[in-house]
């Protein structure tokens, strides 16, 4: 099974092998042959889809579904590079879209087949269709965003899988492997006093902003990681005290005897490291789970700031992990809550400003609202 890391850098290969490319008739099975077996892991490819299959159609007499996937009930209608997807073609004495050739060939197809996602594909844009909500706009996912947006094709090979943006699924997942380091962390301190829970929580907000920033570009490319990894288990206690005292320092009042791995970290304002913390001694199972789950195994840049602070506070929250688990508010509500406070009016504010059309007094008015916010 290929981690995260692995997956994301597979698709990427992908996307760059296909750039370009795209004839329906001669290039379509070999595209999704690499798709699947390549990015996604197929290892047997013709039990696990089926290419042309002939099926009765209303249009015309070309009844063959492009590719079909029965365990994961998906069905794929392709086309090539050139076509826009959205816009009907001509097939048989009429026009029609691409999702509704796939629709009318549904209609033949046994109920116990029907598919529960079709995708259309014209090689640089996949659009997915929910067939429980066949009348909703599909979500697209572009060839070339295919590195960082392989979570939303999983689909394809998990029949347990939902179809879910990438940043819901993979905030979710940064929630559980803080779960992880919460527990792991909590069985350390040696009692559950109010000061002792302040100390974990404080402490897994810090290793979360390491872990960030050494994917998102604040600190080097595997920076935390790399510093942890040369230390024992029984010395990662030492190692983060003097890491959290390092990035609380400015570069110009840091000792100049700093070794290497400590003096390359950036200075960190805002008061995060500023505290001193009781931290516990930490274990084998809690360094693997840091280095590897957390660490090496996911990219924390793509986290959704929106989702993911709500499952990290319900993490670091006793009471809500008392009453069973992590829980989130989506962003729809969280939109439904404060768009009507104030953002409804910003919007208009800003849509009426950006009606002038003298650019001097358009950056006038933008400035003016901005300082009065």
């Amino acid at each position: 099974m290929k981690t995260d890391k692995q997956m994301a850098a597979a698709a990427a290969d992908f996307a760059k092998r296909w750039e370009g490319k795209g004839y329906e008739r001669g290039q379509s099975q070999l595209f999704w042959a690499d798709l699947l077996t390549t990015v996604y892991g197929v290892e047997n490819l013709p039990e696990f889809l089926r290419y042309e299959e002939q099926v009765a159609s209303m249009v015309d007499s070309t009844n063959f579904i492009d590719v079909h996937i029965p365990s994961t009930k998906v069905l794929i209608e392709q086309k090539s590079i050139n076509i826009d997807l959205r816009k009907p073609i001509k097939r048989g004495d009429g026009y029609i879209t691409p999702f509704l050739q796939a629709k009318l060939y549904i209609v033949n197809m046994p109920q116990s087949e029907h598919p529960k996602w079709v995708v259309t594909c014209n090689f640089k844009s996949f659009l997915v269709y929910d067939m429980n909500q066949p009348n909703s706009e599909p979500e697209e996912i572009l060839l070339k965003d295919l590195g960082t947006e392989y979570y939303r094709l999983k689909f394809l090979v998990d029949e347990k899988s939902e179809h879910i943006s990438k940043e819901m699924e993979v905030s979710m997942k940064a929630g559980v492997i803080v779960g992880q380091i919460y527990e792991a962390l909590l069985k350390q301190y040696d009692d559950n006093s109010p000061e002792a829970l302040r100390w974990l929580n404080i402490l897994c907000v810090r290793i979360v902003f390491c872990l960030y920033a050494e994917d998102a570009g604040v600190f080097s490319r595997d920076q935390f990681h790399d510093y942890l990894v040369s230390y024992e288990t029984k010395d990662l206690r030492n190692a983060l005290i003097r890491l959290f005292e390092v990035l609380n320092t400015p570069i110009e009042k840091r000792s100049r005897y700093l070794m290497d791995d400590l003096k390359a970290f950036p200075y960190t304002n805002g008061g995060l490291f500023e505290e001193q913390i009781e931290i516990p001694q930490f274990t084998d199972e809690l360094r693997e789970v840091l280095l590897h789950n957390a660490s090496l195994d996911f990219d924390w840049s793509k986290i959704s700031p929106t989702i993911f602070g709500a499952v990290f506070e319900s993490t670091l929250n006793p009471e809500t992990r008392r009453s069973g688990g992590m829980h989130y508010t989506s962003i729809e509500n969280i939109h439904k809550v404060i768009d009507p406070l104030f953002l409804n009016d910003l919007r208009k504010e800003y849509d009426t400003i950006l009606e002038e059309k003298v650019e001097k007094q358009r950056v006038k008015q933008l400035n003016a609202n901005s300082l009065s916010l």
